[in-house]
């Protein structure tokens, strides 16, 4: 506490003294060093507002307040399928035509990053009545189901006949790329999503359908992504009225600017383009054609998946 009478504090380490007495620096201003009562959050005002996320900061400023709990929304519990006979888990018989799943872990990561309680169901084959009656089994017990592959339109993707059987679908298919065969319904009064098979178009998908629900379901405000402009350091053509997501690694050019790199491979099945680099140049509806020097928009990894 001050002293009667005092506004402002000299540190000590500031100061000497000169015999008996105490010589202070020139330049301190009135009122420095000084904290007043409510000077962080005045008394009336909201200090953390509803919907809120809670991060480090907030725990501490919840904590200042000598608070030792607060209330918040229970974790979103998800249960994730991946589908597919041409899949095997890690760790087991891998036949020769079969791949190692890659995406239901990815999904899973991703999941735990958002603070949900996750249900690991293995993998589905390719069987309607299989897949029906596992998406009915769960969906009581979960506030979101998540399927990855089986949405495309081959003879084995069963996964839009299966949702209708026992549910109802509201949308399939999105004009995105990479992630155009998405899936949405309700089973049960649960939320379904069922996302691409293709690695990046379902990391993709994930970050701009999954994460936005998973947050709607918590409560939480709905955080707007927002593009960091950037240089673009590459040529790219695309269609119109399709929004598409370009893999690159920012340098940093001659002239200081930031400058993005195209990954020199296309194919949503590439895990390294998501490894090797640092985040997605998002390409509107209108745009046709990026050129070198042109302004971009870029979304690193960091922010789409916290």
């Amino acid at each position: 506490p001050m002293p009667e009478g005092a506004d402002t504090v000299f540190m000590q380490e500031d100061v000497r003294v000169e015999g008996d007495k105490v010589v202070l620096p020139a330049g301190l201003k009135p009122g420095a060093n000084v904290r007043p009562a409510g000077e962080d959050i005045p008394a009336g005002h909201a200090a953390l507002k509803a919907g809120q996320r809670l991060r480090p900061q907030d725990v501490a400023l919840v904590a200042a307040f000598g608070l030792t709990q607060v209330d918040v929304v229970r974790r979103i519990r998800v249960a994730v399928f991946s589908t597919g006979n041409e899949l095997a888990s890690p760790g087991e018989a891998r036949a020769a035509p079969q791949l190692f799943d890659s995406n239901r872990f990815m999904l899973m990561a991703m999941l735990a990053r958002l603070g949900c309680d996750v249900s690991d169901l293995g993998i589905l084959r390719d069987d309607r009545a299989a897949l029906s009656r596992a998406l009915q089994d769960v969906a009581g017990t979960h506030d979101l189901l998540l399927t990855t592959g089986g949405v495309s339109t081959g003879e084995e993707d069963h996964v839009k006949a299966s949702v209708e059987s026992i549910g109802r679908l509201v949308l399939w298919r999105m004009a995105i790329k990479p992630g155009r065969p998405v899936a949405m319904g309700i089973i049960g009064g649960t939320p379904f999503i069922g996302l691409p098979g293709n690695p990046v178009a379902s990391f993709v998908t994930f970050v701009h359908v999954v994460r936005p629900t998973i947050l709607a379901l918590s409560g939480a405000m709905q955080e707007k992504l927002l593009p960091m402009p950037v240089r673009a350091g590459f040529t790219y053509r695309k269609k119109i009225a399709r929004r598409e997501y370009v893999r690159v690694s920012l340098r940093r050019a001659a002239d200081g600017a930031l400058e993005a790199e195209k990954f020199p491979r296309e194919g949503a099945g590439l895990l390294s383009s998501l490894v090797d680099t640092d985040g997605l140049v998002e390409l509107g509806e209108d745009v046709t054609l990026v050129e070198p020097g042109q302004m971009v928009g870029f979304l690193s990894y960091a922010s789409l998946i916290s």
